[in-house]
């Protein structure tokens, strides 16, 4: 009856928050949910269920929410939820307790991470330095540990989130306005000349979105991307770029890549496999 660990992870970071915690907690079974989208119910049998993914426009992504609301949870006595950011406000924890409480299910514990930008769309954006890497990592181990602590015990922990580094005196009103913003939020990828074909982007595109056409990438319209952003960091030339539009200029031309340190281009087209894939490669 254990724990199950269900992630979604674009560049790594969640992913590398999945894989610690399953060291810290015994019998744990990572599910990725990318691999069961297509299923109309999700049926859990553990008693202890955690999902685990980044934070996408102050919101946890759409595919995560849609996913929660396909699981049967009859059999979870103890439900917690970690996500990954790089410092913004969310609402995400809000989002899950309202599907849950539809299941007759409450989110015992949440918690929030803040870790490295992997986003360089903006101006002045840049990848995390070794040295900057170096804190992350140093806050992250004492987080888990606090986390570990929790999960075992199956405490209940609804802190306030006081760690985010964007100060948004008027996100509790913003906030409403999220679910539209999140609908119609659109950014148009593309190939520049750098790109060599190798299709590690189509690879690791988690959607399905890329297809590889005359040796090059095409992002078709008639997917939606789930905007994880791995085509764009897992690039090796750094050919993929964010097109810039009436209400985005992007700077992707311009600026570096970030990956988690830990994460490869295989362990995150590996979501769309199986389990086995994600122990053997980071033993």
């Amino acid at each position: 009856m254990g724990t199950e660990i269900y992630y979604f992870s674009g560049t790594g970071n969640s992913l590398y928050i999945t894989l610690e915690l399953q060291k810290r907690i015994p019998e744990t079974e990572l599910i990725p949910i990318v691999g069961l989208l297509d299923m109309d119910a999700v049926k859990t049998s553990a008693e202890t269920v955690g999902i685990i993914f980044p934070i996408h426009l102050a919101m946890a992504p759409p595919i995560v929410i849609e996913f929660l609301k396909k699981m049967d949870l009859k059999s979870a006595k103890y439900i917690f939820a970690v996500a990954t950011r790089e410092g913004s406000q969310h609402r995400a924890f809000a989002d899950f307790k309202k599907v849950l409480g539809k299941k007759g299910k409450d989110l015992n514990s949440y918690f929030t991470l803040n870790m490295a930008s992997n986003d360089p769309k903006f101006k002045n954006w840049h990848p995390a330095a070794a040295e900057e890497l170096a804190d992350i990592e140093s806050e992250i181990q004492n987080n888990l540990e606090y986390i570990q602590d929790i999960i075992l015990n199956k405490d209940e922990s609804h802190e306030k989130d006081t760690h985010f580094t964007v100060d948004m005196p008027l996100f509790p009103i913003f906030s409403l306005f999220l679910p539209v913003l999140n609908k119609f939020y659109n950014v148009e990828f593309y190939a520049n000349s750098k790109c060599t074909g190798c299709g590690t982007c189509k690879k690791v595109c988690l959607s399905g979105k890329i297809k590889m056409v005359n040796g090059k990438p095409v992002w078709q319209k008639n997917v939606d991307s789930f905007f994880c952003h791995a085509c764009l960091n897992y690039c090796p030339e750094q050919a993929v770029q964010i097109k810039s539009n009436l209400f985005l200029k992007s700077y992707t031309e311009e600026n570096d890549r970030y990956s988690h340190p830990y994460a490869t281009a295989d362990d995150i087209a590996g979501q769309k496999n199986n389990l086995k894939y994600f122990q053997s490669t980071w033993e």
